[in-house]
């Protein structure tokens, strides 16, 4: 089974919550393009976060050097991304895949990080509450709907009730799970939050598309 995190905005929280599906899960993790940062991808950051002797971190099918949009971290180094280039590596054990940015980031002139996601994923959408995140996310799952997806939910940071409900209810999505405001994120406090998420996780699971 693969699951698919992606968020509706960069910085929301789609790494950590990567780290926790895959303790979770017991699964492997893949990023199929990082831009920037290349000494402290978020391939890296998983690796640290995770605490289970099983997990294969799989090689990005591109790193890029400069922390932009995909397409254009790809020109400064000269190449073209490439959509058939970036086939999910095979396992046995469930994958997390963690897009870039948002839904409608481009990685050339045709494709974006939406044209990654296919029908039978589970995918998982990243919420964080600021002013417009509402509509973000209405944006976002309703952009999801149309490859008829599984989709799951995660909150980020602190509780905010009313914008949570009426995401929710409009978009019909199955909550997994909060991420709050932590002193700092290690291994102990992913392994928390893998055991909170894991009864909500495996009614995702079971989920008919």
């Amino acid at each position: 089974m693969i699951f698919f995190v992606t968020g509706i905005s960069t910085e929301v929280g789609k790494t950590i919550t990567s780290a926790i599906l895959v303790e979770a899960l017991g699964a492997d993790y893949w990023k199929p393009v990082q831009a920037g940062d290349l000494q402290a991808s978020d391939s890296q950051r998983v690796a640290e976060l995770i605490d289970n002797g099983q997990t294969v971190i799989h090689p990005h099918a591109y790193a890029l050097n400069s922390p932009m949009s995909p397409h254009a971290a790809a020109a400064l180094d000269g190449i073209s991304i490439e959509l058939d280039r970036m086939e999910p590596p095979a396992t046995e054990r469930p994958l997390v895949i963690e897009g870039a940015g948002g839904l409608m980031v481009p990685l050339n002139d045709r494709d974006t990080i939406f044209d990654l996601i296919r029908a039978e994923y589970k995918v998982v959408l990243v919420s964080r509450h600021y002013l417009g995140s509402i509509n973000h996310t209405l944006l976002s799952a309703e952009k999801l709907r149309q490859k008829g997806v599984s989709l799951g939910m995660v909150f980020s940071g602190d509780p905010h009730p009313s914008t949570e409900d009426i995401i929710l209810r409009k978009t019909g999505a199955f909550p997994l799970g909060r991420i709050g405001e932590e002193v700092a994120f290690d291994r102990s406090t992913i392994k928390k939050y893998a055991a909170q998420w894991a009864p909500a996780l495996a009614l995702f699971q079971a989920l008919e598309d």
